[in-house]
């Protein structure tokens, strides 16, 4: 599963650059449509096979800890309720959130590198001790996991990750009388009798939509997967050549200014000069979609609000700042 989401990534980022006005909340909203995804993709899987999408798809399933009647029952049962919602909570709701954690620091981290915000403000002071608590909790946190799977190389633990143990479950391969149900299951749903109410009828057609759903992704990312590997190096040797290429080529001369509007500032004289402020350039920043060099506040604030370069108009986004370091600092 940690291969799918960059795939999946990538694809929302190409459709995204390719037609931003159709495809653009997708990449807006890529976290959340993800996660979505990924709790019917889970749950699907969860209560028809006991197991979470990767899981079965290396043959294993999930056990619940200190009951000798579940550890008979067949896989295809699915887990309880109680174990099923816990699972699906470490699956699906804490890899968002801490998604979200990371996003959230690396925002603040930008912020206070460059002091976008007042250095007197209470919020910089509470911000600065997070950034400063953040790495520890973080290392407590791998570690935990590394703790656990030493444990469990070792044979001191059924678990691998502290999640499992959590979640009140242990993993455990499938029989031949697991995979046998499992295959069955299927064909048991279609000889079903229909419903006779209209609520139950309902209830019927959701469940079908949902399971419709969780199977066609289920579906698509058991055939994709393999081809994740191939995607990787694929990439991998395109990024290679086109850094070659473009690194024989000879440097380009610096883009023409546009006269896009009647407040596009015109260059200074002087080089070290920030063509906004009209300072000396403080955190000098460029702008990868034009190469000219500004001050990091002035050139955010203005991108922020225009979308678009000072200089020659062309369009900008904020992710396309980068910091120039000189060989002194």
């Amino acid at each position: 599963m940690t291969a799918v989401r960059p795939a999946l990534q990538h694809v929302v980022k190409v459709l995204a650059e390719s037609n931003p006005a159709h495809w653009g909340f997708l990449w807006r909203w890529f976290d959340e449509i993800f996660t979505l995804l990924d709790l019917l993709l889970q749950q699907h899987y969860l209560s028809k096979a006991s197991a979470s999408f990767s899981e079965n798809f290396y043959g294993l399933k999930r056990v619940v800890m200190g009951d000798s009647h579940r550890s008979q029952t067949l896989a295809s049962a699915g887990l309880p309720t109680k174990h099923l919602w816990k699972s699906v909570m470490f699956l699906v709701l804490l890899p968002y959130l801490k998604v979200k954690l990371e996003k959230l620091v690396s925002s603040l981290r930008e912020e206070d590198e460059y002091s976008i915000h007042p250095p007197s403000s209470h919020w910089k002071r509470f911000y600065r001790a997070f950034l400063a608590a953040y790495p520890f909790v973080n290392m407590a946190w791998e570690g935990w996991f590394l703790v656990q799977q030493l444990q469990y190389i070792l044979g001191k633990s059924q678990h691998h990750s502290p999640l499992l143990r959590l979640a009140g479950v242990r993993l455990s391969r499938l029989t031949v009388q697991d995979m046998q149900a499992l295959e069955q299951r299927p064909r048991a749903n279609m000889m079903q009798q229909p419903a006779r109410s209209i609520s139950e009828k309902i209830k019927s057609a959701l469940k079908k939509t949902v399971g419709g759903v969780a199977l066609s992704l289920s579906t698509g990312l058991s055939v994709g997967v393999f081809f994740l590997q191939f995607l990787d190096w694929w990439y991998s040797m395109e990024n290679q050549e086109t850094i070659k290429s473009l690194t024989a080529l000879p440097t380009p001369p610096p883009p023409v200014h546009l006269d896009y509007n009647s407040d596009s500032p015109l260059l200074p004289k002087m080089k070290t000069v920030c063509p906004l402020c009209r300072k000396t350039r403080v955190n000098d920043t460029v702008l990868a979609t034009s190469g000219y060099v500004f001050c990091y506040r002035c050139v955010f604030n203005y991108v922020r609000s225009h979308q678009a370069c000072p200089i020659t108009g062309y369009p900008t986004e904020v992710q396309h700042l980068i910091k120039l370091y000189s060989p002194e600092n």
